[in-house]
């Protein structure tokens, strides 16, 4: 068994470990990675991020292409089916990996196949490489393993029509009707996915509305509209079994109800990858969803160790997890550029898709905050009118006294895109966060960014009678 000496061993190759080996070889230092999956980029690449967005763009060309006049000079509307969907998506992830592993070869970094496991806090073993078991030595460790489906005990997940969010891309039909535990983000994300493709489903949510931490305006516009395309919400319930035959499942809740459907999809939380890292032999314990406690600099208890991403818990977000990962690797070198990841705008990639940066009305409200709002529905703006998506809206917070931009809510074409402007204001020191900036700057017409001088405007016009 061969043993190599490093500076900085991370385990796995998801955004969080890749942003902290790469800081880390940028600083001049000797990295190695350990992935487990035959290729690098990690769940993000293979399982959750990249396919799943690939997949919904996909769909959205299809809605687009069936509901559009225009196109019915071509031909009438096409029926597609989940598998053929998705080798469009497998053609992005095999770009992906591409590009990911000359990342690794351009910056000198060394990758290992297989399963790490701690001998002690600065020795890693590697089991399972195509040479067989490797030793690797460093004084600094990030554990970037990610995260997988939670999978609970009384649900057959080895059934053919029972899947998780991993291993649905292996989903080799496509169902008429589906049933999807679980309305988080990749819940919904999913529920838009399938209805898009005139599945018919059934979405289960354990609370009162979906995605509770959204603006309620935001989070009710999602419902409409997932109705609006056939999807059977169902809130405040939870499961009583899932009992799967040739034909079908059925699904049980406690509250008395019966749903049958061709398939169930789980998308009830997620489970730190932990339990073979042997965490016992350098002193730490895993919570019970495997996540790992790390302290503002993303240190465990353990000195010299380091965990980011999803094997942390929040945000649960690849590009927190990219700026979590580079942010354990600056302190671990004393170097300058450290910064802890507070400020994460969220991205969810339903159709339409939801963006969001700051506070909502709701807890402007229960802090008191004289706060106004302005809004600019995209079915006005001319570019929106151009693409033939006038489903959204832009909607700015800020104080009614001071003008200072407190929160930034968009959904529908492009929110993920959009939010970034209103970001990048919020962010900046005194005076210089505030809603004029919006309406004093020129943008280009038509834009879907216009949307921002618009809601500036109607904000100021509905403080104006109080000045």
């Amino acid at each position: 068994m061969a043993v190599y000496d490093y500076d900085v061993i991370v385990i796995g190759s998801g955004p969080a470990g890749e942003g902290a080996a790469m800081n880390a070889a940028k600083k001049g230092r000797r990295v190695a990675v350990i992935e487990e999956q035959e290729a690098v980029g990690g769940n993000c690449t293979h399982k959750g991020t990249i396919p799943s967005k690939a997949l919904r763009h996909s769909v959205k060309q299809i809605i687009e292409f069936n509901t559009n006049p225009m196109f019915r000079d071509i031909g009438e509307p096409r029926w597609f089916s989940f598998p053929k969907v998705l080798k469009r998506a497998e053609k992005v992830m095999s770009s992906q990996v591409m590009l990911r592993t000359n990342f690794y070869a351009r910056n000198r970094i060394d990758v290992f196949f297989g399963v790490a496991e701690f001998e002690d806090k600065n020795t890693i073993i590697v089991r399972g490489t195509s040479k067989g078991d490797e030793t690797l030595r460093a004084k600094n460790v990030v554990i970037a393993t990610g995260s997988r489906p939670y999978t609970p005990a009384d649900i057959d997940f080895n059934h053919p029509r029972i899947y998780n969010s991993d291993t649905v891309l292996k989903l080799s039909h496509t169902p008429r009707t589906l049933i999807i535990y679980g309305a988080g983000v990749i819940g919904s994300e999913y529920a838009s996915i399938f209805s898009g493709l005139g599945v018919k489903v059934d979405l289960v949510d354990s609370q009162s509305r979906l995605l509770s931490f959204l603006d309620a305006e935001i989070s009710d516009s999602l419902s409409y509209h997932l109705r609006n395309n056939a999807v059977k919400i169902r809130h405040n319930e939870t499961y009583e079994s899932v009992v799967a035959d040739e034909r079908g499942v059925t699904l049980t809740l406690q509250s008395g109800k019966k749903i049958r459907a061709d398939a169930f999809l789980w998308c009830n939380g997620r489970s730190g990858n932990t339990e073979t890292l042997k965490l016992e032999n350098i002193g730490l314990e895993a919570n019970s969803r495997g996540q790992l406690e790390v302290d503002d600099h993303y240190r465990t208890a353990c000195e010299g160790i380091y965990a980011a991403g999803d094997v942390v818990g929040w945000p649960s977000l690849a590009s927190a997890a990219l700026d979590q990962g580079r942010a354990a690797a600056a302190d671990m070198l004393s170097a300058e550029d450290f910064r802890y990841i507070n400020e994460v705008p969220t991205g969810i990639y339903t159709i339409p898709e939801i963006s969001s940066v700051g506070k909502t009305e709701e807890e402007l409200t229960k802090e008191c905050v004289p706060y106004e709002v302005g809004q600019a529905f995209f079915k006005d703006t001319a570019r929106a009118q151009i693409y033939g998506q006038p489903v959204g809206m832009l909607k700015i917070l800020f104080n009614r006294d001071t003008l200072e931009i407190l929160g930034i809510h968009c959904f529908g074409e492009h929110a993920s895109e959009i939010v970034h402007i209103g970001q990048a204001i919020m962010a900046q020191d005194g005076e210089a966060n505030t809603l004029k900036y919006f309406i004093n700057t020129t943008f280009n017409y038509p834009t879907m960014a216009e949307a921002y001088r618009v809601a500036a405007i109607a904000g100021l016009n509905r403080i104006a009678n109080l000045s």
